[in-house]
């Protein structure tokens, strides 16, 4: 199971526990400890994980921090932990700070209710924590870019100089995208005037801000919207090739002739459909080997099958429609239920079917060896 696919189950689990988690010592618990765990950590083995780490802080002494994982013996991050549902402000992490400051060798401190974890260091003044995360990583929002960031923090990979060497980077780029989100939805009068300045050759009045808000704010989301449509038909041409090719073999495998290609036959694949599958790999995690799990989109559905091919289809994704959302779900005659779904982590809802499906191939081809018969021995 690759790390992605842990954190995914991660997300799913914490998803069915979050409700049900009321103290502090139940975050850490059922939220937190599985969290290291999947970074790779045991935390059983005080060599790579101390609960309750002392780190003496001037003339207090015995201060402890939550969680402090090791490597060679050696503290590498901090861990303080909140009740799940608590919000991480900059005064919930004063006591990290304190923490931080205390253990000088430690560069990353990590403060988390359990769902969002904030990383920080001290990228403006070496040994004090900086104020604000320069990464975080929210388990009920999970976006490919995070997870691979999130990677580098794992046991495997670790590395403190090619973290910092990127850190300050993420920071800026997180604190750049929050500013520009806020410009895209109530521009600034600076932001107007810094545009409208380029195109606009007479006195920057409240009139002409008034006249070149929204204009900004129009301009604005039509760029956004321009680029995200060139992704989408950029994948949409790399998936449709893949796709015509996996369609093609398995015409050849079944014996049909292909259709003949349309312009209105291009398959786009969103980012909606990738999330489904990951979510579908992820509520598949721990029974069956996820590189099994194969996406195909076609032109009106996504299918995922098990071992690529159209005979194992494991669900469907029927995302085309903007309105509607469906899981389609195949009962032991193969006959498709669709079932609609508001969002994605519905899918997780109904990982017994996923499971039992996979169970019936899995089942089928065993009586299917056990029926044939062994041809290495011979009758006398």
């Amino acid at each position: 199971m690759d790390f992605a696919d842990s954190l995914y189950g991660l997300s799913k689990k914490a998803s069915a526990r979050v409700t049900n988690i009321r103290t502090e010592e139940a975050t850490k618990s059922a939220l937190v400890m599985p969290f290291i765990n999947t970074l790779g950590y045991n935390v059983f083995d005080p060599t790579e994980v101390v609960p309750e780490f002392t780190a003496d802080i001037g003339e207090r002494k015995g201060e402890k921090v939550d969680y402090a994982i090791l490597k060679d013996e050696k503290p590498i991050m901090l861990f303080e932990c909140k009740q799940c549902g608590s919000e991480l402000t900059a005064r919930s992490a004063t006591q990290l700070q304190r923490y931080f400051h205390g253990v000088p060798e430690v560069k990353f401190g990590i403060l988390t209710d359990g769902i969002r974890y904030l990383f920080f260091s001290d990228l403006d003044r070496t040994n004090v924590m900086d104020s604000k995360p320069f990464f975080v990583i929210d388990l009920m929002n999970l976006e490919d870019a995070a997870i691979e960031e999130l990677k580098r923090f794992t046991k495997p990979t670790f590395d403190t100089k090619d973290i910092l060497g990127t850190a300050s980077e993420l920071k800026y780029t997180r604190e750049i995208q929050a500013l520009l989100r806020s410009e895209c939805s109530s521009p600034t009068k600076d932001f107007v005037r810094l545009l409208a300045s380029r195109v606009y050759d007479r006195q920057f009045t409240k009139k002409a801000h008034e006249r070149f808000t929204p204009i900004v704010k129009g301009a604005f989301l039509r760029f956004i919207n321009e680029r995200i449509n060139e992704t989408l038909e950029t994948a949409k041409t790399l998936q449709g090739t893949a796709a015509r090719k996996e369609q093609s073999a398995s015409d050849a495998e079944q014996g049909t002739a292909p259709e003949p290609e349309r312009a209105s036959d291009r398959i786009i694949t969103t980012a909606e459909e990738l999330q489904g599958y990951y979510i579908v790999k992820g509520a598949l995690s721990g029974s069956i080997d996820l590189e099994r799990v194969v996406m195909r989109d076609l032109r009106s559905y996504c299918s995922i099958l098990l071992d690529n091919t159209n005979r194992k289809p494991i669900c469907r994704l029927h995302f085309n429609d903007t309105e509607r959302k469906y899981l389609g779900l195949f009962d032991k005659g193969r006959d498709e239920d669709r079932i609609r779904i508001t969002k994605l982590d519905e899918i997780f809802n109904y990982a017994d079917r996923l499971k039992a499906t996979i169970e019936r191939y899995e089942s089928s081809k065993s009586q299917l060896r056990e029926a044939i018969p062994n041809t290495d021995t011979h009758n006398p």
